[in-house]
Formats: C-alpha cells, sequence, structure tokens
C-alpha cells in the first residue's frame, strides 16, 4: 500500500463524497455497505477496490469497420482527437465559435490519418445546433463519416441513452448487449461531488455494457490541492468512485480510469498546461491504475498556447510524452488543442496528427530481427565507407525511418526559395487538401435510414433548446 493509496482511503473513508440528484447510486452505495448520510457516502478502507475486481482490464470498443475495432487495456495506446472545445479555429477566420460543419471537418480529418485509432467524441461544440439536439448529429456524423470507433453524449441521461441507441441501430441490439461499441467520458464536479448528470450517464453506459470513462478534472489550488501529491490523491479517490458506481451498476461492465491533473498560475488564477508538475504526477497515476487492473486515459495534447505556435507544440509535446511514458491506454485530446481547450485548432489538429505519428514509431521501439543488426552492410561497406547504396540500405531505406508530412528538412536556400513558410502554414495548406480529397467510407443504405428516422423523431420529440 503506498502513501498514495492509503491518503485516498483516508480521504474516502473520513471526508467522504457527496453524490447529487441520484438517489439511484445513493441506493447503490447503501446496498453496497458504504456509509450514507444524506448526500455524503464514505467508504471504509479497500471497499471500492473489491468492487472494481469486477471489471475487465481490457475490452475491445468494436468499430462498424473490425478491421478499426481497438484494444483498450494491457499494453495497447489509442490516439483519439481532442474533445470539447466551444471555439475552432485556423489562420484564414481566426476564432469563432464552433459549428456542425466544423465538427464534421475534424471526424473526416481524423478519418483521413492512419495516425489516429478513434474518431473521438465532442471534438467541438456545434453552436448553431439546439442545446437538446446537437448530440444527434454529433453521433450521426461519427457513424457516416468514420469507420473507427467514437464517443457518444454524456451532458444528461437521455442524451446518453439516445447515443446508445443509435449503436444498437449501427451494430444489432443483441451485439451491443454483449459487446463495446461507444464510449462516455464523464467528468467528476471536483472536489469530492458527483453530480447527477454524470452519474446518471454513467449508470447508462454500464446499463448497457458500453465503457464510462471516469474522469476527474483537478486544477491544482482551485478544485484541488496546489501540491501534486495531493491532487493525485484526490484523482484516486474521485475515480476509483466513479469506477466502482459502475459495477453496482452492472458488475462486468467495461470502464476506464481516467485523470486530467493540471496546474495553474497562482498569481493570475489562470489554468496552465503542459507543465511538468502533471507530466509527472501522470506518472504515478499510470502505476495506481495499474494496481488497480483497469485501463488508464491519462494526459494528452495540452497547451494554453493561442496559436499553433513553439509554446503549443513544447507543451503538448511534453503532456503527450507524459501519456506514453506512463502507460496510458486511451489518449483523449490527441489532436487539436488549443487556449487551455477552449478552442479547436485546424493547423493545430495537423501538425498533432503528425506527431501522433512519430509517436507510432516512438512506441515500435527498436526491431532486433538478425537482418536489423547489420552485419552483412558492415562486411559489405567496410571500414571508412559510406553506407548508401549498400544492399542494406536499398532492402530498407524505405521504411527506416518515420516521415513528416509537415516537417521541413530542405537546405535553407531551398526553403527560402519555396516561399518561407512555416510549419503552420504547411498545416493549414494540408488539411484543406485532405477535406478536399476525403471520401466517406460506405454505409449500409437500410441502417444510414434507419438512423435518421431517428434523429428526424427525436428531434420532433422536443422543442429546440439553447442552454
Amino acid at each position: 500500500m503506498t502513501w498514495i493509496e492509503a491518503a485516498a482511503d483516508r480521504v474516502l473513508a473520513e471526508t467522504g463524497i457527496e453524490f447529487r440528484d441520484d438517489p439511484v447510486a445513493l441506493d447503490h452505495w447503501k446496498r453496497a455497505g458504504a456509509k450514507v448520510d444524506g448526500l455524503l457516502v464514505k467508504f471504509e478502507p479497500g471497499m471500492l477496490r473489491e468492487i472494481l475486481k469486477s471489471a475487465p482490464a481490457e475490452f475491445t470498443q468494436h468499430a462498424r469497420n473490425p478491421a478499426n475495432s481497438v484494444q483498450i487495456g494491457g499494453r495497447n495506446v489509442v490516439f483519439s482527437p481532442a474533445y470539447g472545445s466551444p471555439f475552432v479555429m485556423d489562420l484564414d477566420r481566426g476564432r469563432r465559435f464552433g459549428t456542425i460543419e466544423d465538427f464534421r471537418n475534424f471526424i473526416k480529418l481524423a478519418q483521413s490519418s492512419p495516425n489516429f485509432h478513434h474518431s473521438g467524441g465532442t471534438i467541438c461544440e456545434p453552436t448553431d445546433v439546439p442545446v437538446n439536439k446537437r448530440h444527434l448529429d454529433m453521433v450521426l456524423a461519427h457513424i457516416e463519416l468514420s469507420d473507427r470507433p467514437f464517443m457518444g453524449s454524456v451532458t444528461a441521461e437521455e442524451r446518453s441513452e439516445d447515443s446508445i441507441d443509435m449503436a444498437r441501430i449501427l451494430f444489432g441490439e443483441a451485439f451491443v448487449n454483449d459487446h463495446c461499441v461507444i464510449l462516455g467520458n464523464v467528468n467528476v464536479n471536483s472536489p469530492l461531488v458527483w453530480d447527477g448528470t454524470m452519474t446518471k450517464s454513467l449508470r447508462a453506459y454500464a446499463r448497457a455494457n458500453q465503457a464510462a470513462v471516469i474522469v476527474p478534472f483537478i486544477l491544482g489550488g482551485a478544485m484541488g490541492p496546489v501540491t501534486n501529491a495531493g491532487g493525485i490523491v484526490q484523482s484516486l479517490a474521485e475515480t476509483m468512485a466513479g469506477c466502482a458506481l459502475t459495477q453496482l451498476e452492472r458488475k462486468g461492465a467495461p470502464v476506464i480510469f481516467g485523470n486530467f491533473l493540471s496546474s495553474m498560475s497562482l498569481r493570475s488564477g489562470s489554468p496552465t498546461f503542459g507543465t511538468p508538475e502533471p507530466a509527472i504526477g501522470s506518472q504515478v497515476i499510470g502505476q495506481l491504475a495499474r494496481r488497480l487492473n483497469l485501463p488508464l486515459r491519462c494526459s494528452g495534447n495540452f497547451t494554453t498556447s493561442k496559436l499553433p505556435d513553439g509554446q503549443a507544440m513544447m507543451e503538448g509535446t511534453m503532456s503527450m510524452l507524459a501519456a506514453i511514458h506512463c502507460g496510458a491506454n486511451f489518449i483523449l485530446h490527441s489532436a487539436g488543442f488549443l487556449d487551455g481547450l477552449l478552442s479547436m485548432s485546424y493547423e493545430k489538429f495537423m501538425l498533432d496528427a503528425d506527431l501522433c505519428g512519430a509517436l507510432h514509431a516512438y512506441l515500435d521501439g527498436i526491431r532486433m530481427e538478425e537482418d536489423d543488426l547489420a552485419v552483412d552492410a558492415f562486411a559489405e561497406v567496410g571500414p571508412g565507407n559510406h553506407f548508401f547504396g549498400c544492399s542494406h540500405t536499398m532492402r530498407h531505406y524505405e521504411t527506416a525511418f518515420w516521415d513528416s508530412e509537415l516537417s521541413d528538412n530542405e537546405p535553407f536556400e531551398k526553403w527560402e526559395a519555396a516561399g518561407s513558410t512555416d510549419a503552420a502554414t504547411r498545416a493549414n495548406r494540408l488539411w484543406k487538401k485532405r477535406l478536399a480529397e476525403y471520401e466517406a467510407p460506405a454505409l449500409e443504405e437500410r441502417i444510414r435510414e434507419a438512423l435518421h428516422e431517428f434523429v428526424t423523431k427525436r428531434k420532433a420529440s422536443v422543442p429546440d433548446a439553447w442552454h
């Protein structure tokens, strides 16, 4: 038992966690043996760990194209785009509210890149669609424009259920009952509060045997202690409680242990992202998740930069490498994150996709087959000569090194003659090219019609709500 785990047990037993606006969740805890006093729930040490033993250590999230299904857990890593920004930006039009067109564009860009495994969820908020209906358009866009796994809505229980129902239309009800096909990302209202909107949604996913991703959002010094260790204690306590609730709703339901540690500028109160303290905190969270034998969602490509610039790539790379090194299995926010998650950037999305490509090569490690050791190449070339034209080089030159789509590796004079473009400008050209070339993956017409009928009926059943 680590000091972190012992401290989390004390917080759970002595301070407890409030569960608001969800009587069913409180009933679950009473039956499980927790101490329930009004909305406050306290847990004896070891109780949540015992409940979590029924959660799978690894599971498959199925895609409509079986070749794109992903394994979540174990030694697997899944890259998914950023999630939740109200604004979008690009070099041509600047920062503006996201629309359903932007949302669809980002799905197309993700689908067009070999460097993502997952279509994501709320890649940006489509603010031109009513709040109570936009989840229908978002899930429909993921299904029609991508053949990779995707996420559903969590902003209300009925929206979660709509998302799952659409997945049932796509995969078939019997298949969905036995297999994970959709994820729901739910957040703790830190510190130490689970509100009913989130617990009802996580229970909806668990009830349907679908995976909830349980994530505290701890801003050190505001929604959590200023010390890194204290934030990790809080994260462990809050996340274990949410993960355990899924098992009380449906024993054996898949669940992902999530983490979102972040720092802040204590002079101004502004959040900071991509800083070293949360990065090293991720390493501890990774070990804690493995001790619980749960799949991990951790870190992502975080930055507070307002442009796709050097700050953005420095902060993003630090936080992405933290996720890789801590053993994260599902990495949300892998691409597009700017402005402290307030903005989704087209150019940053392409730059981050390129980084994800580099990370694919990084994670592949070093091959140790006999031919890779190149003993015959040394014999052929001999001392003092070059390897440019030798047989070994000719066998491997096409695959030996990862090749960036956006980096400029030409001599200065050639770069200058070609227009002296920077990386963001090259990314701007590339996303436009990708959208122009995009082709939607095939979808059975009967499924498309059923989905559109479902969406039309659900939209007609309630008036528009804009907040």
